[in-house]
């Protein structure tokens, strides 16, 4: 006879809220640094199974969830904040548990939105819980400017399941994680179904793995000779006036011990300064050197309009016959924005908080020259958003990164962002090459695997190789257009009667 789930759990199940606190702080050791990625199916599991057992405490149990997930896998945001002045102990606190609030209410709505839908046991298991968390999942990526850290997916880049991410990328992979989920919990149900379940489960793994060995993309050039370097200069040195000469000098010395490489990249704002006021000091002696010596060199800097006063968070590139840029345009609210200014900025000053003002330029795609090959930019928090990395391709023959993690300390931020520019190295099949101040640099493979990595908070240069690649996987093709079509006919197959949200009773069926 086949056990139950509430057999099983009888004791672990009169406490909900306990559990399910536990469940999302686990979820969290599937991520990086911990990469135990089986709990990324440990964790919503308990949920399933409280959401099925206590249908009365779906939104509850749910929020709770995401406080366990987001109060254990952003906790490191109280380290940026404490970075912006003397502010205590106690504002960044208060700030990072109202954002935690924040992101744990997508999570109650979740469970609002599984207790309201009745249809079968297996039905939710497999079809809407998986359907809807997704969905959950894509509107966290772009309301209000979007905040997609801790997707599923991202925990599963070393699984079998990251074949799928050239096919429907990372949220397409959080819906297998979530799928597989089900399917093994509806083994415990009593119905005749249990072989076709196991069934399922094995095959989405086994073609996860087949996908793993498929190459979306294929060389056309010769091997690019990198250099990434790795500064190293604290936030809170970085933009003292004192610190500019010793940083420009400490990364053209790094530079010209590198002119043999092709491509030499430097991190997001290494040059600490208005361009406008090193241009002819530092920047054009470099160009020229750079020039001689047959080489490329990426860097960020801040430009100014001096006319409007409208600055940028720049990239530039040196050694083509003339200079090419890229502007940053998913700029991050409230460090390099403020939202809402006129209400707003006199809290602001009472914090003496220094708020950056940044402004976007429109570009018709977030690509730059770099010698004989466009490469696809971002800069930081942008590679966190992969339908807008994508809009590089196909012209991009690589990816370049540069961000300044120096926010967040030895914490566990700058592996999770790792974890996330390797997903859209996988997506797009192109090399990508992270370069940051203070770690983690990286040079990823197409498949998203790590080729060579910088230590954390050490003066590092990184060398490699990397190939120039074209071809479009299906996922820089359609973007998520095919896995919220997925997510709607998972939806509409999940409902075979009327459900309670239009007000009719409809009761679980049995299997």
């Amino acid at each position: 006879m086949p056990i139950s789930l509430k057999q099983t759990l009888p004791v672990f199940l009169r406490y909900p809220n306990l559990l399910a606190l536990a469940a999302g702080g686990i979820t969290t050791l599937a991520y990086a640094p911990f990469n135990v990625w089986i709990m990324a199916l440990a964790g919503p599991a308990v949920l399933f199974v409280l959401w099925l057992e206590r249908p009365h405490l779906c939104v509850k149990t749910g929020f709770v969830y995401g406080l366990g997930l987001m109060g254990s896998g952003v906790s490191w945001l109280h380290v940026s904040i404490a970075q912006f002045g003397d502010l205590g102990w106690l504002f960044p606190l208060v700030v990072t548990l109202v954002f935690i609030v924040l992101m744990a209410l997508y999570y109650a709505c979740l469970g609002w939105l599984a207790g309201r839908f009745r249809t079968t046991r297996s039905q939710s298991l497999i079809l809407l819980y998986p359907a809807l968390w997704v969905l959950l999942e894509w509107l966290r990526g772009w309301f209000l400017t979007g905040f997609p850290w801790l997707q599923i997916g991202y925990s599963q880049i070393d699984s079998p399941l990251a074949g799928y991410g050239p096919l429907l990328g990372v949220l397409g992979i959080s819906w297998m994680v979530l799928v597989t989920t089900g399917l093994l919990l509806s083994l415990t149900t009593p119905t005749r179904y249990r072989l076709g379940y196991l069934s399922a489960a094995v095959l989405i793994w086994v073609a996860g793995w087949m996908g793993t060995r498929i190459d979306w993309s294929q060389p056309i050039g010769a091997p690019i000779r990198v250099a990434l370097i790795q500064g190293n200069i604290p936030q809170a040195e970085k933009w003292l006036p004192e610190q500019l000469l010793p940083s420009l000098v400490l990364y053209a010395n790094k530079t010209k011990e590198n002119f043999d490489r092709d491509l030499i990249v430097w991190p997001e704002t290494a040059v600490s300064a208005f361009q406008f006021q090193v241009d002819d000091a530092f920047i054009r002696p470099l160009e020229n050197t750079v020039k001689k010596h047959q080489t490329h060199l990426v860097f960020g800097v801040v430009q100014m309009d001096q006319e409007r006063k409208h600055y940028f968070n720049a990239m530039v590139a040196l050694g083509n016959e003339e200079r090419d840029h890229y502007y940053k345009s998913h700029l991050v609210p409230f460090t390099e924005y403020l939202p809402l200014k006129g209400i707003l900025w006199p809290l602001i000053d009472l914090f003496t908080i220094p708020m950056s003002d940044f402004s976007t330029r429109e570009e018709a795609k977030p690509i730059m020259r770099v010698g004989d090959y466009l490469a696809g930019l971002s800069i930081c928090y942008e590679d966190a958003f992969g339908s807008e990395m994508i809009e590089a391709l196909p012209e991009a023959a690589f990816l370049i990164n540069a961000s300044n993690d120096a926010w967040f300390g030895k914490s566990l931020a700058p592996y999770q962002h790792l974890q996330i520019a390797r997903m859209r190295a996988l997506e797009t099949g192109r090399y990508l090459l992270r370069s940051t101040n203070t770690g983690i640099s990286a040079i990823i493979g197409p498949g998203g695997d790590i080729l060579a990595a910088s230590p954390l908070l050490e003066v590092d240069v990184l060398k490699g190789e990397i190939l120039p690649l074209e071809g479009v996987t299906p996922y820089a093709k359609y973007g998520n257009l095919s896995v919220l079509a997925l997510m709607l006919l998972a939806i509409i197959a999940g409902f075979p009667c009327r459900y309670s949200i239009l007000g009719d009773r409809c009761g679980r069926s049995r299997e």
